[in-house]
C-alpha cells in the first residue's frame, strides 16, 4: 500500500556528482572550469510589471391552472431527468472536437524549466524572484572571451523527465547553435540540441480519465520524437511607450523541449497531453513549476486536410506560440482549425507562419512568417564537447523514479475505491505534494490501531478531506496569511500537520466528535489558533468539552415523536414504507435537528430513528 519515496533531484545530483558513481562511468565532458558570476547594477527604483446562466422562466400556465410552486417543481424534475439522461454537464468544447469533412493534425512542443540550482552553461543561480539582473554570469551576457561551461547537475532532472516520458536515452548527444537576433538573446544564438538530442522515441499514453476527446475512444498513444536541452532567454518587461526593460536573470536557465509526432487529431486530446506531461514532470521533480507559474509553455503546430481522401498529404502547418494553460491550448487549436478551414473553403491558401493567441480571444493573430531550418543556420557549437551519458547513471535514475502518476492513480482507485476524477486530482495537485501528504495521513491513521473492517472507510474519508475540505480552507480568501496550504515534497503541510488531521479524522470516524466539530477544529488548526497550552487535538477537545455525547435510542425516539407533532399532513403521506417520499422524510429529520440539542445529534441516526418511528407507530396506524 505504501510506496517508496522518490529521491529529490538535489539529493541525486549530490550523490551522483560527488564521487559515489565515478564521473567516467556515468557522465563525460571534456571541459571542466569555473565561472565567476557578476552582478549587473540595477536602478535604485524599479517597478516590475507582470505580464450564470439565467434561470429559465416558467412557462405560461395552461388550463386547468397548475399552481406555480408545483409547476416550478415539475420543471426542476424534468431538467434533472434530462441531465441524467444526457450524462454530466458537458464541457464548453465537447461538441467542437470534429469538423465534418476535415481532419485536424496537431504537433506539440513543450518548453519546461528544469529544477536546478545553476544555469545550463554558467554557475549563476536560477532564481526568479530576486532583484532583476542580480544572477548573471559573463557568458549569460555574451561578454567577449567568455565560454559556455556545461553544468553537470542540470542533466539529472533532464534525464528523469525523459525517463518519465518513456524515452530512449542516447549515449552521445551534442549541442548546436540556433541563430537569430532579438534583444532577449545577447549572443545572437540559442544553444540547443537540434541534431543530436539526449533523448528520443518516447510516448505518453492518454486515457479517457485524462480528458481526451470522446472520439479517441479508450485511449491514444502520442509519440515523442525527441527531448532536448536548451537555454531560456531573458525576460522582457514592457514599459510606457516604446521602452522595454530586460531582466537577464532568466538568460541561460536550463530548459527541456519536448517535441511530439503529429499524432493528435482533437483539441481536447492536445490539452490532455500537455496536462499529463506537466503531471509527469512534476511527479519526478524534474521541473520548477507548472503552466500557472510560467514554468511550462506550449507551442502547437496546427494543420487541416480533407478527410475523404486518406492519401492527401498533411496541410501546411502554422505554429501558435507561448500558450500558458491547457485551456488556451484547446481554444487556440479550435480557433486556428476553424480559420484554416474557412480559408480553404473560400479557395484560399494556408501560409506557413507563426501566430499568437490571447486569452479570451476567438481567433489567432499573425505574428511573423514561418522561419525554416535554413533561416536559423543551425550549426554544431564549437565551444562545447559532446555529452556522454553512461548506462549506469540511466539505470540508477530509473530505479529511483518511484511510482509514476498512472500507477499511483490506479492504486488509489483499486485500494481506496476513489473515483478516477478524485484519484487523478489528488495525484496532480500541488506538483504531486498533496498525494504525498495523503499517504502520510494514511500512515498516521494506520499507526493508531484502526480496526481492519473500518480502515477503508477511514482512508476514503482521509482522501476526501485532503482533496476537498483542505481546499475549502483557502477558497475565496484574500488574506495572504491564509492563502496557501504550503504542501512540501516530503508530504507535509505548513498549515495543517499530518498528526492533527489524522486525529481529527480518527475521532470523526469513531463518532467521538461530530462533522461540525471536526470542521471547526480543522479551521482552528489551519489558522494556528489552537491555544499553546493544548498539547494536541485530543487535549483541545477534552478541555473545550467538544466530545460527542450522543442521544440514547430512547431520546432519539422521543425527539422523533416531538418532531412529528402537528405534522399530520406530512405523516399521512407515509403509507407504504418502501416508497417513502425522501423529501418529506428529511423535512421531519430537519425538525429533529432544530428541536433537539444539535451538538448531540447524528443526522444519520436521526434519520434512522424517524424511519423507525414512522414504521412502528404511524404507518401501520394509517393503513389499518
Amino acid at each position: 500500500m505504501f510506496k517508496m519515496r522518490r529521491l529529490s533531484t538535489a539529493t541525486l545530483s549530490k550523490y551522483l556528482l560527488q564521487g559515489q558513481i565515478t564521473r567516467r562511468g556515468c557522465l563525460g565532458s571534456l571541459r571542466n572550469s569555473a565561472q565567476r558570476p557578476i552582478a549587473v547594477c540595477a536602478p535604485n527604483s524599479r517597478y516590475l510589471h507582470t505580464e450564470s446562466q439565467p434561470s429559465p422562466s416558467a412557462a405560461t400556465p395552461a388550463s386547468p391552472i397548475v399552481p406555480l410552486r408545483k409547476q416550478l417543481k415539475d420543471d426542476r424534475k424534468n431538467a434533472k431527468a434530462s441531465a441524467s439522461a444526457s450524462g454530466k454537464k458537458k464541457k464548453k468544447n465537447v461538441n467542437n472536437q470534429v469538423v465534418e469533412g476535415w481532419e485536424l493534425t496537431v504537433g506539440i512542443e513543450i518548453h519546461a524549466q528544469l529544477n536546478t540550482a545553476k544555469k545550463l552553461f554558467s554557475s549563476a543561480a536560477t532564481s526568479f524572484n530576486d532583484e532583476p539582473n542580480s544572477h548573471v554570469a559573463y557568458f549569460d551576457l555574451a561578454t567577449p572571451g567568455s565560454q559556455p561551461i556545461f553544468q553537470q547537475e542540470t542533466l539529472i532532472p533532464a534525464l528523469r523527465a525523459a525517463l518519465a516520458l518513456n524515452c530512449e536515452i542516447q549515449p552521445t548527444s551534442r549541442f548546436d547553435r540556433k541563430h537569430y537576433f532579438h534583444w532577449d538573446q545577447p549572443s545572437g544564438y540559442q544553444i540547443t540540441q537540434y541534431y543530436e538530442p539526449f533523448a528520443r522515441d518516447g510516448r505518453i499514453i492518454l486515457r479517457p480519465r485524462d480528458g481526451i476527446a470522446a472520439e479517441d475512444g479508450d485511449g491514444i498513444s502520442v509519440g515523442i520524437k525527441q527531448v532536448q536541452m536548451e537555454q531560456d532567454t531573458a525576460k522582457t518587461l514592457a514599459q510606457a511607450g516604446e521602452t522595454h526593460w530586460i531582466d537577464f536573470n532568466r538568460t541561460g536557465v536550463p530548459l527541456i523541449e519536448i517535441i511530439t509526432h503529429p499524432d493528435i487529431h482533437h483539441p481536447a486530446t492536445a490539452a490532455a497531453f500537455v496536462r499529463k506531461a506537466q503531471i509527469l514532470l512534476n511527479a519526478v521533480d524534474a521541473c520548477v513549476s507548472g503552466m500557472e507559474a510560467g514554468g511550462l509553455r506550449a507551442d502547437v503546430n496546427v494543420s487541416v486536410r480533407r478527410a475523404d481522401d486518406p492519401n492527401t498529404p498533411l496541410g501546411t502547418r502554422t505554429e501558435i506560440k507561448n500558450l500558458s494553460s491547457t485551456k488556451a491550448v484547446e481554444d487556440a487549436i479550435i480557433a486556428e482549425r476553424d480559420r484554416q478551414i474557412a480559408v480553404l473553403e473560400a479557395g484560399g491558401k494556408i501560409l506557413g507562419e507563426t501566430r499568437g493567441w490571447s486569452i479570451g480571444s476567438t481567433e489567432t493573430r499573425r505574428l511573423r512568417g514561418k522561419e525554416g531550418e535554413v533561416d536559423y543556420r543551425y550549426m554544431p557549437d564549437p565551444d562545447l564537447s559532446p555529452l556522454f551519458i553512461g548506462r549506469d547513471l540511466v539505470n540508477y535514475l530509473r530505479s529511483t523514479m518511484g511510482q509514476l502518476p498512472d500507477a499511483e492513480v490506479d492504486e488509489l482507485i483499486k485500494d481506496f475505491s476513489l473515483t478516477p476524477k478524485d484519484a487523478l486530482s489528488l495525484v496532480a495537485l500541488d506538483n504531486g505534494n498533496r498525494v504525498e501528504f495523503f499517504w502520510n495521513v494514511v500512515a498516521a491513521l494506520d499507526s493508531k490501531g484502526l480496526e481492519s473492517d473500518s480502515r477503508l472507510s477511514c482512508y476514503q474519508m482521509a482522501a476526501n478531506w485532503t482533496l476537498h475540505d483542505l481546499d475549502r480552507l483557502t477558497a475565496n480568501r484574500h488574506d495572504d496569511s491564509v492563502a496557501t496550504l504550503g504542501f512540501t515534497p516530503d508530504g507535509q503541510c505548513g498549515r495543517v500537520s499530518v498528526e492533527a488531521l489524522a486525529d481529527i479524522l480518527l475521532f470523526l470516524h469513531q463518532q467521538k466528535i461530530t462533522a461540525k466539530v471536526a470542521k471547526e477544529l480543522l479551521w482552528v488548526v489551519f489558522r494556528g489558533d489552537v491555544p499553546s497550552q493544548y498539547s494536541n487535538v485530543a487535549h483541545a477537545i477534552e478541555r473545550e468539552n467538544m466530545w460527542f455525547n450522543e442521544l440514547s435510542a430512547d431520546e432519539y425516539a422521543e425527539l422523533a415523536d416531538t418532531a412529528m407533532e402537528g405534522q399530520e399532513n406530512v405523516v399521512r403521506q407515509f403509507v407504504d414504507y418502501k416508497h417513502y417520499p425522501q423529501g418529506k422524510l428529511m423535512f421531519l429529520v430537519g425538525r429533529m435537528l432544530r428541536l433537539g440539542p444539535e451538538e448531540r445529534i447524528d443526522p444519520q441516526n436521526a434519520e434512522k430513528a424517524m424511519r423507525k418511528a414512522l414504521e412502528e407507530k404511524h404507518v401501520p396506524a394509517s393503513t389499518s
